[in-house]
């Protein structure tokens, strides 16, 4: 049986790194980090309403065993090796895609932290085999979700009706936003690397 290839733990680049969330031994950091940043991401984060401690546990079980079936690979965003915010890749509906998303801390935010780690994710993402392209779908009122895929040469596909529910600032539209995979990547996808 061929084992899967997962993307690494680390991803490393110099000042900013993303470091993938394990389970029970990371919640004390990403609990401090999601209650410092509630403000910032109550208008657009519905998740957000369901903040509290059980919530975190529950969140961080399910990065592992996500992480274990190549659903969601979440990472801590780490600038100098404090936790700034959040990324992860989730698999689409549709075959060979994966959706992205992220936050960050409100003290991180205006500094293009979100677009490096965008980045960063989306070269390591691309080295998985079946990976052909990477979409990001923010509400529309979201200017600054918007900017990270127009920086990094997403294409805007569409728009459509948001999933519910909306988040409070939300305006109930949805923008997709798509990468399809470098062709560079495609060729050197390293299909023999071992799961981390």
């Amino acid at each position: 049986m061929a084992r899967m290839v997962r993307p690494r733990d680390v991803i490393d680049r110099g000042d900013l790194v993303l470091r993938r969330w394990r389970g029970q031994r990371d919640f004390a950091a990403a609990f401090t980090l999601i209650e410092e940043s509630l403000d910032h991401l109550r208008p657009w984060e519905p998740w957000v309403a369901r903040h509290d401690e059980e919530h975190t546990r529950a969140l961080l079980d399910r990065c592992d065993s996500w992480w274990a079936s190549g659903e969601v690979y979440t990472y801590a965003i780490a600038e100098d090796g404090a936790p700034v915010g959040m990324c992860q890749a989730v698999r689409a509906a549709e075959p060979g895609g994966r959706r992205v998303g992220y936050w960050l801390h409100p003290a991180a935010t205006g500094r293009g932290l979100a677009t490096r780690a965008v980045a960063a994710l989306a070269e390591e993402v691309f080295t998985l085999p079946g990976t052909a392209y990477l979409e990001i779908v923010h509400d529309r009122a979201n200017t600054a979700s918007a900017a990270v895929p127009r920086r990094l040469g997403f294409t805007e596909l569409r728009s459509e009706p948001a999933v519910r529910p909306v988040a409070p600032a939300g305006s109930g539209t949805a923008v997709v936003w798509r990468l399809d995979r470098p062709a560079r990547a495609a060729r050197d996808s390293p299909r023999g690397r071992p799961p981390q």
